[in-house]
């Protein structure tokens, strides 16, 4: 990354605007797309606006299977990869007072409980979560986990064997992988859900001192998740940190890549469930909460285990994903994820000053 770009992405940093709530700027980095019509206020229950942070390619079938299965027009507004989901959370928090949206999709926990904390969603419990475990559902109805991912070690199986690869994320800071690390940048999307969990997780110290030892190793911090997993599958670094579904995409290309879900011995695997909320004061409540009952379907989450995506259901009796293992067959990390929200400003900021971001 050039110190140009990453004094751009500094001067921007969408993350802290949400937390200090200097919400103007992220409307433009929004990409606008729609089943048939543009975003906007609804009237009636024969539309509902979504905003939507998971991946067009993966949320779009979904969204347009519910609206032939129910005649309801689907708005959806979608995030862009380099600022996922902090864009549109941005946008909820600036709407906060004339809300545009019913319902927000994000494809990780982290912005979903900034916006709970500010006042921009609101309780819904829906009998389509029954069945989903009670550690990936908000007490106060406010969210509700569905078909998750996982952070994964993405490695380069032409220059790395099985048995050398690296099965911990701590691993990474070993001298062997020296300038052979990529990981997305910390500020944006899952990877930033992923840091807050190791602070969370293991306390300010040992967190830093792993950054610290993996900025002195050469780590190259790149715009995105799909970015490492090409930089290792073109053999530019031998290893990665990345997610399931990028990693996957790799895997149906025949690509020499394979995946390590890391830690399953150690602080256990680092799982990122979808979560869908209701907005407060949504133009169109009751259709809002008709969504969230269809997304939260165990129709749903066998298309997201179907698709690209390969999505871990949460829920027993969905078949799981290829190349995926099944939730029961390892240890999740045991996470309080409103405790890993709240520690996302800060981590930010430390890691600007560890990282040189």
């Amino acid at each position: 990354m050039t110190k140009q770009m990453a004094r751009l992405w500094s001067g921007g940093l969408i993350l802290l605007a949400i937390i200090a709530g200097a919400c103007d700027t992220s409307t433009n980095q929004t990409d606008q797309a729609t089943a048939g019509t543009n975003s906007g206020a609804n009237t009636g229950n024969n539309a509902v606006t979504v905003y939507v942070s998971q991946d067009r390619v993966f949320a779009e079938p979904v969204l347009q299977a519910y609206e032939r299965k129910t005649g309801v027009k689907v708005n959806a507004v979608y995030d862009t990869e380099e600022t996922k989901s902090t864009g549109l959370a941005n946008k909820l928090l600036a709407e906060k007072s004339r809300p545009q949206a019913d319902v927000f999709w994000s494809n990780e926990p982290v912005r979903t409980l900034v916006l709970k904390k500010r006042g921009v969603l609101a309780p819904y419990q829906s009998t389509s979560a029954e069945g989903i475990p009670a550690n990936f559902k908000d007490p106060e109805h406010f969210w509700t986990g569905f078909s998750a991912r996982s952070r994964v070690i993405v490695y380069n199986t032409d220059s790395v064997k099985e048995a050398d690869a690296p099965k911990s994320v701590f691993d990474l800071a070993d001298p062997k992988w020296k300038g052979q690390v990529a990981v997305a940048d910390p500020r944006f999307g899952s990877t930033s859900f992923h840091v807050a969990a190791l602070y969370s997780e293991l306390g300010d110290d040992k967190a830093d001192d792993f950054f610290r030892k993996l900025k002195a190793n050469g780590v190259k911090i790149v715009p995105g998740n799909s970015v490492v997993r090409d930089m290792v599958a073109r053999g530019e670094v031998k290893v990665g940190v990345t997610d399931t579904d990028d990693v996957n995409v790799a895997l149906e290309k025949k690509l020499p890549v394979a995946m390590i879900f890391p830690d399953r011995d150690g602080i256990g695997v680092p799982i990122m469930p979808n979560m869908v909320s209701l907005v407060a004061g949504s133009p169109n409540a009751e259709a809002g909460k008709k969504l969230i009952d269809y997304l939260l379907s165990a129709e749903t989450e066998a298309a997201l285990a179907r698709s690209e995506a390969v999505q871990i259901p949460l829920r027993s009796g969905v078949e799981t994903p290829k190349n995926i293992p099944p939730l029961a067959s390892f240890k999740p990390m045991t996470l309080d994820y409103g405790k890993a929200a709240d520690r996302v400003e800060e981590v930010t900021r430390r890691l600007q000053d560890l990282l040189g971001l």
